[in-house]
């Protein structure tokens, strides 16, 4: 068997309705795992297009509550879960920082961070009460996360926490068999980055400092997801795999 397979894996994909999360639960599916596809709208019809074994829910992860139900909903689906990839986002506020509105700070951080932590708090307990190490997390993030992020600075500094939390996680999670990991994608066509894509000017920018020129794919983002839940990845954790175009080195 491949160590890229996920067969007999069960992979629970937070923002799961379109973008990264949905090539991510595709190609996921597409290994072996069953999958469940977490969304703000419920998706079946999403779900049904990836085959029998991906399930729909309905999650605003921003809630604490919420992503206490999903993973207990995640597990009653499957019996289990192995893998969990933290992807949902949000980005609401564009300009300078000091303009960054109470509501648009206390949203962001919500979905960004504080999400992807009560869902991975929640997932390992669900691995400590089944008694099975070897439990993998994913946590999108982003290069904004590791630098500065003019006009994006809300959004960076939630990605910068998600780093963070990634390492501190994979220390404290390491001797549950637990591997924690982040991503930190470029530029990426999806509709969170749309601003930027199709702003003629701030996609010249970016592909001015992208020794690749091109803006990345949703599926490019989901073949480093899945390496890193798969066994390829099984001496990885608290590492964060820069997915860019070259654009951190440009």
């Amino acid at each position: 068997m491949s160590t890229l397979s996920l067969e007999g894996k069960v992979a629970l994909i937070t923002g799961a309705s379109r973008g990264i999360g949905e090539a991510t639960a595709r190609l996921f599916a597409a290994q072996g795992a069953k999958v469940v596809l977490a969304s703000r709208k419920i998706e079946e019809a999403l779900a049904a297009s990836i085959g029998p074994g991906a399930r729909a829910l309905q999650a605003h992860t921003g809630k604490e509550e919420e992503c206490l139900a999903l993973i207990e909903k995640a597990v009653s689906a499957f019996g289990k879960l192995d893998v969990l990839v933290n992807n949902a986002g949000t980005n609401v506020h564009y300009g300078p920082l000091l303009d960054a509105p109470g509501p648009a700070w206390d949203k962001t951080f919500e979905v960004n961070l504080k999400g992807y932590f009560w869902c991975t708090r929640e997932f390992a307990r669900h691995l400590a009460t089944r008694g099975a190490p070897g439990g993998v997390v994913v946590n999108v993030a982003s290069v904004l996360g590791l630098g500065s992020s003019p006009l994006q600075g809300v959004y960076g500094m939630t990605k910068a926490a998600v780093i963070s939390m990634t390492k501190t996680l994979a220390v404290e999670l390491a001797a549950a068999g637990l591997r924690v990991n982040a991503i930190a994608p470029g530029l990426v066509d999806t509709r969170l980055a749309s601003a930027i894509v199709k702003d003629e000017g701030l996609s010249e920018e970016w592909m001015r400092r992208t020794p690749l020129r091109r803006v990345g794919r949703p599926e490019e983002i989901a073949s480093a997801a899945l390496f890193l839940a798969s066994d390829a990845s099984s001496y990885m954790t608290g590492q964060t795999l820069v997915v860019d175009g070259g654009s951190t080195i440009g």
